[in-house]
C-alpha cells in the first residue's frame, strides 16, 4: 500500500475559507473582496467562542513570576482567558518546594481584615481587567493581576509563582499564507463552524443543513480535547461511625 509517509496536513486560513464557503454552496470564482474580509471576522468570533466554551489544551502553558517581598499583586498577560492551576514554589535551601494554592472570589479577598498580612501564600484572587490595549484607560490602571495573601516574604529564599492559564487562540488572518492556531484534531470543527457563520450572512437557507454538522463537528473534537487521567471519587463518611 502506497502512503504519503507525512503528517503536515495544515490548511491556511485562505484554504479553509474557500471550503466554507463551498460547504454553503459558495463557489471560489464567486468569491469577492467582501467575501473574504466576513471570513476574517468570522474565522476570529469562532476563536473567541471556543475560548469562552471550554479547555482548549492546545493553548495552556505555564508562567513563571518571581515573587517580591511585600508585594502582593503582580500583573497577568491581557491574553490570559482563565487560570486552571497556581502554586508557589520556594526555594528552601537548594530544594524547590511546590505548594499549591487555591482561588478565591473578589468577595472573599474584601473579607480579610489585613491584607497585608505577611506570610507563605494559600490563597490567589484573579481580577479580570481588561487589558490596556482594549481600554481607553491609562495602561497604569489596566489589565488583569492576580493577588496572594498572605502577602510573600522571601527573607527566607526566593519563592516563585507558578500557574497555567489558557490563553486566548492567535488572530486569524490571510496574509502570508497562515494558518488558524488549532490542532489537526479541530480542523473539521472550524470548516464548518466558520461555514455556518458565513452562511449566516451570505446564505441563510443553507444553515439548516450546516448546523447539525458543525455542532457534530465540534462535540467530536471537543470529545478529544481532554486529559487522560484517572478520576477518583471518594465520599467522606466517617461522621456516618462512632
Amino acid at each position: 500500500m502506497a502512503t504519503s509517509n507525512t503528517y503536515s496536513f495544515n490548511p491556511g486560513l485562505g484554504e479553509l475559507t474557500l471550503y466554507a464557503y463551498n460547504l454553503i454552496g459558495i463557489r471560489n470564482t464567486a468569491l469577492l473582496q467582501e467575501h473574504m474580509e466576513a471570513a476574517r471576522m468570522a474565522s476570529n468570533m469562532l476563536c473567541s467562542r471556543w475560548s469562552n466554551m471550554g479547555v482548549n489544551l492546545w493553548a495552556v502553558d505555564l508562567v513563571t513570576t518571581p515573587l517580591v517581598t511585600d508585594q502582593a499583586t503582580y500583573t497577568v498577560d491581557g491574553n490570559t482567558v482563565m487560570i486552571l492551576d497556581a502554586y508557589v514554589q520556594n526555594d528552601d535551601s537548594g530544594a524547590n518546594i511546590d505548594r499549591i494554592i487555591m482561588p478565591v472570589s473578589r468577595t472573599e479577598y474584601a473579607s480579610y481584615p489585613n491584607k497585608e498580612q505577611q506570610g507563605f501564600p494559600t490563597v490567589y484572587w484573579f481580577d479580570r481587567l481588561i487589558s490596556a490595549s482594549r481600554s481607553t484607560q491609562t495602561p497604569a490602571t489596566t489589565g488583569p493581576t492576580i493577588t496572594l495573601w498572605p502577602v510573600p516574604n522571601t527573607d527566607n529564599g526566593p519563592q516563585s509563582l507558578k500557574y497555567y492559564r489558557v490563553r486566548q487562540i492567535q488572530d486569524s488572518a490571510f496574509s502570508n499564507g497562515q494558518t488558524v492556531e488549532i490542532p489537526y484534531l479541530w480542523l473539521e470543527a472550524f470548516a464548518y463552524g466558520l461555514a455556518l457563520r458565513l452562511a449566516q450572512i451570505w446564505n441563510p437557507n443553507a444553515m439548516a443543513m450546516i448546523k447539525p454538522m458543525a455542532d457534530e463537528s465540534y462535540q467530536i473534537a471537543a470529545s478529544q480535547n481532554i486529559e487522560q487521567a484517572q478520576q477518583y471519587i471518594s465520599p467522606m463518611i466517617s461522621g456516618y461511625f462512632r
